[in-house]
């Protein structure tokens, strides 16, 4: 499988697999494992998770199926997020739902993340959403000691817009190396405000959340997701793709933002589809009608 390289000695593979969703599959812990090596053995090697998934379970779930072979570890890069705060029973110290960026809680939130692993160093660390609350100090102070100690690798951000990526950029000590966002033919937001041109301007390839759009696409009667199931089937037959996810995930991977979308599914055959997207090019033409069936218009 293609990679895409981050920063000197780090690559990510073109298509992740993520575990939002880990804890609604219900899955034994030798499930998961077999999720995890079949991801593997497709060349998927990242791995993507946040602190809060699974209302602080996934994690540990992840981390109880790679137990019972540890060597894959080495195999793989995991992607962890953290600086969203949630009442939940496995947290009763959470008192109300907001956004923590401060030294204390990045470090306290990483050391968990470790334990729940069960690995003793996590290869990305993402700030889960911008904080309007930020003391970017405090955030770069956190991300240094966790370098240092060798407990975190690279640091990105989820969900910055560029004004934001910037800020918390100036405080730090290295760069940045990735942004996760929603990106999906879907929703637009990121195309149209200057987010994605942002990610190319800084050479920094973006991870897409929610690459199918949440869903909507396949059952949702409005008129725009009728419209855009009837494009992605044409365009579907045209490119020889077994299904539309196909052609979703084309038109992601086949713009020169290096997009590397997030498959958020634990059904092995929806696993299979995303990367049978690797094999499809979309003409100039068939990425434009995606497109214009998203707006409902065409370009000026």
């Amino acid at each position: 499988m293609e990679r895409i390289k981050l920063a000197s000695d780090l690559s990510f593979s073109r298509i992740i697999h993520g575990y939002w969703r880990l804890a609604d599959w219900k899955k034994s812990k030798e499930e998961t494992l077999s999720i995890i090596e079949y991801c593997l053995e497709l060349g998927i090697t990242t791995f993507d998770h946040a602190d809060i998934y699974g209302s602080y379970t996934c994690e540990a779930l992840f981390g109880e199926a790679l137990a019972l072979k540890p060597s894959l570890r080495e195999k793989m890069e995991i992607v962890t997020k953290c600086g969203i705060v949630l009442p939940s029973p496995n947290r009763p110290e959470h008192l109300s739902h907001h956004y923590n960026t401060s030294k204390k809680h990045i470090i306290r939130s990483v050391d968990q993340s470790l334990k729940n692993f069960q690995t003793d160093y996590i290869d990305v660390l993402l700030i889960h959403r911008p904080d309007p609350f930020m003391d970017p100090e405090q955030t770069a102070e956190a991300f240094a000691e966790l370098k240092k100690a060798g407990k975190v690798r690279y640091f990105g951000v989820s969900n910055f817009k560029d004004h934001q990526f910037e800020m918390l950029e100036s405080y730090l000590e290295e760069k940045l190396i990735t942004n996760q966002l929603e990106l999906s033919a879907y929703h637009l937001e990121n195309f149209e405000d200057g987010t994605l041109n942002f990610c190319l301007k800084k050479r920094i390839p973006p991870m897409a959340w929610s690459p199918l759009g949440g869903g909507a696409i396949f059952s949702s009667q409005e008129k725009k997701a009728v419209r855009m199931r009837k494009t992605l089937a044409k365009i579907a037959r045209e490119i020889q793709a077994e299904s539309i996810d196909e052609v979703l995930y084309a038109w992601l991977l086949n713009h020169p933002a290096k997009i590397m979308p997030i498959v958020g599914s634990g059904k092995k055959e929806r696993i299979q589809k995303a990367v049978r997207s690797l094999e499809h090019t979309l003409t100039h033409d068939q990425w434009f009608e995606i497109l214009h069936s998203s707006m409902g218009h065409e370009v000026p």
